[in-house]
């Protein structure tokens, strides 16, 4: 590799790098929901695998089925974690699908 195919493969480098940056704080800022027991539980997490918020449904409180509670509500945050890793997963593969570094096969140098 020859100096300016190393200066733009840092170039790029850098580029994808500030690229990264920006869609981890756009993905943070993004909500994704898990719900258990037909929506009785829904849990809120955002891009950033943190849970926002979880909601249940007064009937269930009220029932006292402290298991029950339990269960539903881990399954709901569950749910949540698993859709927002989707949601990462889907996001990452899409920003990447573009990139192409010189001497890795992407583009041609």
């Amino acid at each position: 590799m020859n100096p300016s195919e190393l200066t733009e493969l840092l170039a790029k480098a850098r580029e994808a790098q500030s690229k990264l940056e920006d869609l981890q704080r756009e993905l943070a800022a993004r909500q994704v929901e898990g719900s258990a027991g037909g929506g009785m539980v829904k849990a809120v997490a955002s891009g950033a695998l943190r849970i926002l918020s979880i909601r249940i449904e007064p009937s269930l409180i009220e029932s006292a089925d402290r298991d029950m509670l339990q269960d539903l509500t881990a399954a709901a945050v569950n749910a949540a974690l698993s859709n927002a890793q989707r949601l990462i997963q889907e996001e990452m593969q899409r920003a990447s699908s573009g990139l192409a570094l010189p001497g890795f096969g992407g583009a041609s140098s």
